[in-house]
């Protein structure tokens, strides 16, 4: 992931705002795959804070898009 990576991704997103569900999604899917990319490659402390971060998804709640 780079920044023209992110800059197509948002492309995508503002296309597909019309179907606020799957933009939604795409916006949860890029902004994971930033916080992953911090947490393997960013300093120590900001890839520390990506990690913890992530834990979330380890969580077991219902989660739900209104």
């Amino acid at each position: 992931m780079d920044l023209k990576y992110i800059k197509q991704d948002v492309a995508k997103i503002e296309a597909m705002k019309g179907d606020y569900e799957m933009a939604h999604l795409a916006e949860i899917d890029l902004r994971a795959g930033f916080i992953a990319l911090v947490a393997e490659v960013g300093s120590p402390e900001l890839a520390a804070m990506a990690r913890e971060v992530l834990k979330t998804d380890e969580i077991d709640f219902t989660r739900s898009c209104a």
